[in-house]
């Protein structure tokens, strides 16, 4: 049976992309996996996976435009820009209405030259921005050198606004479908939909629901292997 060079995954929460890795090599006795594009710990969603030669077609797929399904916390902000940091900056009330969002979110399409998270895997001088925060963090001091990237966002869709408990606080949350070019954080563009609403904002949730023409909905759990 000739084996497929690319598997579509729904990675669950709570483990890193390349724990999904793992755990297909595990599986299916293959060793030759590879990914375009990492998925946070917390975050769910569509993986491509390459599969032994497929891994050398994944440069393209990388590059692909991608959909993400995102809730935004108003009110709050943290030192990873998501629920996994500590909160640094909260707001004692949010009153925004549906009309500032959607003006918020129509003034963020389009490119944008935002500061990504200290917290994630961009490399700065060879070493992933995340390791990097972390040993300042156990020293006691704060990352300065953040980077900056371009990033693009062709669709910011408002998908829906209500209340929510996040880790123990009630927060307005605001729920979006941001369709993005390659290289674009959503922890950047959940900061700074807060910014522009005049509030501090976390990504609470995060789903990764297209890449190109691929669809989450066409993936496999982990658990079909």
């Amino acid at each position: 049976m000739e084996r497929p060079e690319l598997l579509l995954i729904d990675k669950p929460t709570g483990i890193t992309s390349f724990d999904v890795i793992r755990e297909l090599r595990k599986r299916t006795g293959i060793k030759k996996f590879g990914h375009a594009g990492t998925l946070d710990p917390a975050a769910t969603g569509l993986m491509l996976i390459g599969v032994e030669q497929g891994t050398k077609k994944l440069t393209e797929y990388i590059k692909l435009d991608k959909e993400y399904v995102a809730e935004v916390a108003l009110g709050e902000s943290r030192t990873t820009g998501d629920l996994e940091g500590e909160i640094v900056e909260e707001a004692a009330t949010v009153t925004v209405s549906e009309e500032e969002v959607q003006a918020a979110l129509a003034d963020m399409t389009g490119s944008l030259r935002l500061p990504v998270s200290a917290y994630s895997a961009i490399k700065k001088d060879g070493v992933p921005m995340y390791k990097r925060a972390r040993a300042a963090e156990k020293a006691g001091e704060t990352v300065e050198d953040v980077p900056v990237r371009d990033m693009v966002v062709h669709e910011a869709e408002l998908l829906g606004m209500y209340h929510k408990v996040v880790q123990g606080t009630e927060r307005a949350v605001v729920k979006i479908r941001f369709t993005v070019g390659s290289g674009t954080y959503i922890r950047s563009l959940g900061e700074e939909l807060g910014r522009r609403l005049g509030y501090p904002a976390t990504l609470a949730s995060l789903r990764r629901t297209k890449v190109g023409e691929f669809r989450v909905e066409d993936a496999h759990q982990l658990e079909d292997f």
